[in-house]
């Protein structure tokens, strides 16, 4: 097929710009001018015509989780319900319009919507006592809970709290209805998969997929793949006969159970199926590891406390986490580790080194993600070991801003997200959105990071402007680069002969338009392998 009369921002580096391509099957075969696309193609070709309209590269969702996010397209949404009135009413309109529904789930709330930052049960039981009630935080490292919920779990004074995690406690030593970190995880998450039956998580895996292939992104990374999640891929790739629409590359989620055997027999699960599940559409890649919290939450492990004078200990002490990191660099796996705060982000390259050490020269490519605060220094480390920054413009955007940076209450909220110290070191930058955490849409993922202005609230000022990239560029380290980070680089990214022929067709082109028009473009047109899978 020749695709002619376009604008083809193709991000590689060598040829950035085209005016037509040729897809023979799955791949391109010509990228370049027109004339050269008619000769390539031949005369039997059929033709697309784009009637001028912009070419981008196929984006990859470099962190995000898939069954968590499709499940979140059908729940609550609190992110910009900005006060404890607007929350409590969306739960009590939420409630009357499904009076038979067992619990309430909702997502999004941000700590500064609340009275002093702090939720309560009782906050949720003046609108719905009823029912659980069930409140991931926007930023999914918390959950906020009604009293029904603390009742259905099981959770009273007397239960301790988990490694790495903790119970809320009010004064008295009673839950309050807050459960962070590997609390949430253990408590609720666990509890909910229990009662969510395959055909739930089959609806949310197609929601997944529909809801990327609108916005143009045709490869995503699943950051806390399991069994379950690993299962309902499975099946929605069985339903099509193998194949799926989109490509999805698993890090097998390892948990810090505080015994060195069993955190290793997790690693040797990510082994058993790296070598089993192994596909154009589905493998898995490696393993994620969460060495610490969130800095909105006081929970990130910092090198110096937060305003408050708090601080957060890491979730994996460095002396279990150096023999993971190790087990899986020695087995091919490739490791990528939550590091919010400048503490995990030097245990987690401290781990790494022990790696290098251990096993010696070898081909590998691991990963940092998130890396909100890091210290200065910390990003020509990563160059040296060839360590990829995984960041999320959207986690930048000023209209959640405020409470990040009271948090840190000095100096440090002026490095935020840094992403050009990343590329002047020299290290991999790849851009994602670690949805559900934040919108998933790529395109305004890309306004943020080329204005550091908010996709959210257009009355908020540009964050640190010094640290936007430019928009060619953002867009390249959400296409070749977040490819690259998944080790497929030579596979697809950018637009190239011998590439997947995996793009997206806009309505608007930005490049010409601004920066603006990012908030208002849509995709028409999404291809994958040649064949489109989503046309508007």
């Amino acid at each position: 097929m020749l695709v002619t009369n376009a604008r083809i921002f193709t991000a590689d580096s060598a040829n950035e710009w085209a005016e037509a391509l040729v897809i023979d099957g799955d791949t391109l075969a010509y990228v370049g001018d027109a004339q050269g696309a008619r000769d390539a193609a031949g005369t039997d070709a059929a033709t697309l015509d784009l009637e001028g309209r912009l070419v981008l590269p196929g984006f990859t969702d470099a962190h995000t989780h898939l069954v968590m996010m499709g499940e979140a397209l059908g729940r609550v949404g609190l992110t910009d319900a900005r006060s404890l009135d607007e929350i409590q009413a969306r739960l009590r309109a939420a409630r009357e319009a499904a009076p038979d529904a067992p619990r309430l789930l909702g997502r999004g709330w941000l700590f500064d919507s609340l009275p002093g930052g702090a939720p309560t049960a009782a906050m949720i039981d003046a609108v719905v006592a009823d029912v659980p009630v069930y409140l991931d935080a926007n930023d999914y490292h918390s959950v906020w809970v009604n009293s029904a919920a603390l009742t259905e779990l099981g959770i009273t004074r007397d239960t301790p709290d988990p490694i790495g995690g903790s119970i809320g406690r009010d004064a008295d030593g009673e839950p309050d209805g807050m459960l962070f970190e590997t609390a949430a995880q253990q408590f609720v998450w666990s509890h909910l998969a229990s009662i969510t039956t395959d055909d739930d998580r089959d609806a949310a895996v197609e929601r997944t997929i529909a809801a990327y292939l609108a916005t143009g992104v045709t490869g995503v990374v699943d950051m806390a793949f399991d069994e379950l999640g690993l299962a309902a891929f499975q099946r929605a790739a069985a339903r099509r006969g193998g194949a799926l629409p989109i490509r999805v590359v698993g890090h097998w989620f390892v948990a810090n159970t505080g015994d060195d055997a069993a955190n290793l027999e997790q690693v040797g699960r990510a082994v058993e199926l790296a070598g089993e599940i192994e596909s154009p559409w589905l493998r898995v890649a490696g393993i994620k590891l969460v060495l610490d919290g969130v800095i909105d939450a006081c929970t990130a492990a910092m090198r110096h406390p937060y305003a408050d004078g708090s601080n957060a200990d890491p979730i994996w002490p460095l002396d279990r986490l150096k023999p993971v990191v190790a087990a899986a660099d020695a087995a091919g796996l490739q490791v990528a580790m939550h590091a919010i705060g400048d503490l995990a982000s030097d245990h987690a390259l401290d781990a790494l080194e022990h790696a290098h050490e251990l096993n010696g020269e070898r081909a590998r490519r691991h990963r940092i993600e998130h890396l909100e605060y890091a210290a200065p220094g910390t990003a020509e480390r990563m160059a040296r070991l060839g360590v990829t920054a995984s960041m999320q413009p959207v986690h930048a955007d000023p209209a959640i801003w405020a409470n990040w940076a009271a948090m840190l209450g000095d100096e440090r909220a002026e490095r935020g997200f840094a992403w050009p110290e990343y590329v002047d070191a020299g290290a991999l930058l790849a851009f994602s959105t670690d949805a559900p955490t934040a919108p998933h849409e790529a395109l305004p993922n890309m306004y943020v990071a080329a204005t550091r202005r908010s996709a959210l609230d257009p009355s908020f000022g540009p964050n640190q402007p010094e640290f936007a990239l430019p928009l060619a560029q953002s867009i390249a380290h959400a296409t070749r680069d977040a490819a690259a980070s998944c080790g497929d680089e030579n596979a697809r990214g950018s637009l190239a002969a011998g590439l997947a022929a995996d793009f997206a067709v806009l309505d608007t082109d930005v490049f010409a338009a601004g920066e603006e028009s990012l908030l208002t473009a849509r995709v028409v047109r999404t291809v994958v392998a040649g064949s489109t899978v989503h046309e508007v």
